[in-house]
């Protein structure tokens, strides 16, 4: 079963491109039709790669893996923010720091110095700084907050990012390629979907566009999450179910010895006793 269908995309309008004068030739496959001089994306096209990509996505996710959600314009920002924190996922959605992942120990030690900033915050240690001070600390942890709060919890490189406009978020998907990340992206007439490995041939000019691809990609992000959870909760039913012969086999064998002990406690007495009056 496909996870969007041709006119939720349509309705969505997710086949509307760029200008011809500014498509990339390489989009020519994913392109029905010129209308207005503008291009228009092949829709059933956009249903084949939607579903390929949350196949891709769904099996990371079942493995217990990060993937990092980029989208910094402002049209798409808000919608990447909601649908990467529904299936508990980080994200990037104010500015693309230069080194998120090529650098990413230096990135994780400005995480640190966030949560340090708290933890000195909460126990009164900063109590005796002048107003002056706490202001300066107090807009560090705010710049902080707004530039990584969104991957605090990112102790590790993603197994794959996922990129709204692979044009604007070029150096995001020049680092990841670099790594060996594999890359998701809703591609526009305008790019070059083999920049990626995994494109989504879309607007990614428009909200809604934007959100019902978004929304697919998630669902099956979650679908991966709770096999994963119930794999893990058959996995210890069955461990539990082979402890139990285990557990009943000790059990007879303790059930075994205990007369035998039981046995040898009343000649231990009885050799007490003898050994009693000839000591006097």
């Amino acid at each position: 079963m496909s996870r969007t269908n041709f006119d939720q995309l349509l309705q969505a309008g997710c086949h509307f491109g760029h200008l011809k004068r500014k498509w990339n030739p390489a989009m020519a496959p994913y392109i029905f039709m010129e209308r207005n001089g503008i291009h228009i994306i092949d829709l059933n096209k956009t249903v084949a790669k939607v579903d390929e990509a949350a196949e891709a996505l769904k099996n990371i996710a079942k493995q217990g893996k990060k993937i990092l959600f980029v989208a910094t314009k402002k049209q798409a920002k808000d919608v990447i923010a909601e649908k990467a924190q529904s299936v508990g996922m980080p994200y990037v959605n104010e500015r693309w720091a230069g080194g998120m992942l090529t650098n990413f120990q230096t990135i994780r030690k400005a995480i640190k110095k966030m949560a340090n900033i708290d933890k000195l915050t909460s126990d009164g240690t900063y109590s005796n700084l002048s107003k002056r001070e706490l202001l300066q600390i107090s807009r560090q942890r705010a710049k902080l907050e707004k530039n990584l709060g969104s991957i605090a919890d990112l102790t590790r490189l993603p197994s794959a990012i996922f990129v709204v406009d692979i044009e604007k978020e070029h150096i995001a998907v020049k680092e990841a390629h670099r790594l060996g990340i594999p890359v998701f992206g809703i591609v526009d007439t305008n790019a070059n979907p083999n920049a990626v490995d995994f494109a989504i041939p879309a607007n990614d000019d428009a909200k809604d566009s934007v959100d019902v691809i978004l929304s697919a990609c998630c669902d099956a992000i979650n679908e991966g999450i709770q096999e994963r959870k119930v794999e893990k909760a058959d996995d210890k039913a069955a461990a539990e179910q082979e402890d139990k012969p285990k557990a009943k086999a000790a059990k007879k064998v303790a059930e075994a010895e205990a007369p035998v002990a039981e046995e040898a406690a009343p000649a231990e007495e009885a050799a007490t006793e003898e050994a009693a009056p000839a000591a006097e």
